[in-house]
């Protein structure tokens, strides 16, 4: 399992700031309590004066016992009547520590060399809101997939029950969230517009990234005028699209191909992706509203015969879902 680049970047960034913020709260806490009570101020300057003065006397040795232990009980009683005036002042005991997000690691997310157990769930939710900033990952799930949006009538073109085949679709990309891995098969969804095509993929990816897959999704166009940008140094200003990540990450989902402004660079950016990740054996899944002979035209015989050779081909039918859910103001 592994996250896209940035997406560890951005996790430093967070326990940065988490640290930041629980000192500068623990400062200000503290500031307000020595203006009220001079005296705290006192004893803490005590507390470090007799710390130090221990850590002098431990250098010089067995003679020195007598030293330290008169310096340790006077710390102690220091620390006591830090207590007791915060205590009588109806404070908690503990109010003048820093308060971590994470207590186990103080915020570092690393505890003795190992990272701690709350790292992977930064990780997670960096990822995911990454995903829902690209998408409506939020609001596409597989708990609000509704099959009821499709007819239960045979297609009089075709004989086939849209909501037959949607169920099948969707059992299809629940076990394949489920028992994902990096060799997993492609998918490609097709069909036309509105059918959940960009719905099941996104409910893929949000089940993937709470498991702790990298998975990077982006429109078409998005990503192809982001590598374009990338490739030409022009206004490049982050690297969720950058083409390494793209090639290397668990899951690439490209939403809506052919509807991307085709140029050369585009043709053949298209087909690095799909060629290098068939190469390195990981999973992308693409949708897109055109037809299999369509995307042919669009692109080249090539492109389309290692989507056709090497995807598993999840065609979708129904009505246009999301113009029935306006209309019922869902």
């Amino acid at each position: 399992m592994s996250f896209s680049p940035n997406i560890y970047l951005l996790a430093d960034e967070e326990y940065k700031k988490r640290r930041a913020k629980a000192l500068a709260d623990q400062k200000a806490r503290h500031d307000e309590l020595v203006e009220k009570f001079p005296r705290l101020l006192e004893l803490e300057r005590e507390m470090s004066e007799t710390g130090m003065a221990a850590s002098v006397a431990i250098a010089m040795g067995a003679d020195a016992q007598k030293q330290i232990a008169a310096l340790a009980e006077k710390n102690l009683k220091a620390q006591a009547e830090r207590k007791s005036l915060l205590k009588a002042a109806g404070y908690p005991e503990d109010y003048l520590e820093p308060r971590y997000y994470c207590e186990l690691c103080e915020d570092f997310g690393v505890v003795e060399g190992v990272y701690c157990e709350c790292r992977e769930q930064l990780l997670k939710k960096i990822a995911f809101s990454q995903l829902s900033e690209l998408s409506p990952a939020e609001s596409s799930t597989f708990e609000n997939f509704d099959l009821s949006f499709y007819p239960d009538t045979p297609d009089p073109d075709t004989g086939i029950i849209p909501r037959v085949r949607m169920k099948e679709i969707f059992d299809y990309c629940l076990a394949y969230a489920e028992d994902f891995d990096t060799s997993s098969p492609s998918l490609f969804m097709h069909g036309k517009t509105g059918l959940g095509k960009t719905h099941l993929s996104l409910a893929i990816g949000g089940y993937l990234v709470n498991k702790g897959f990298g998975v990077i999704y982006g429109s078409a166009q998005n990503i192809l005028t982001k590598l374009e940008r990338e490739k030409f140094g022009r206004n490049y200003d982050d690297n969720i699209f950058a083409e390494e990540s793209l090639l290397g990450c668990d899951l690439l989902i490209i939403d809506d191909l052919g509807a991307e402004f085709s140029t050369s660079f585009t043709t053949a950016a298209v087909y690095n992706i799909i060629n290098t990740r068939i190469s390195r054996g990981l999973p992308v899944i693409i949708s897109t509203n055109l037809t299999p002979e369509e995307l042919e035209d669009k692109y080249t015989q090539r492109i389309t015969s290692r989507i056709i050779g090497n995807y598993t081909s999840l065609r979708f039918q129904g009505r246009d879902v999301r113009q029935l859910k306006r209309r019922l103001g869902k």
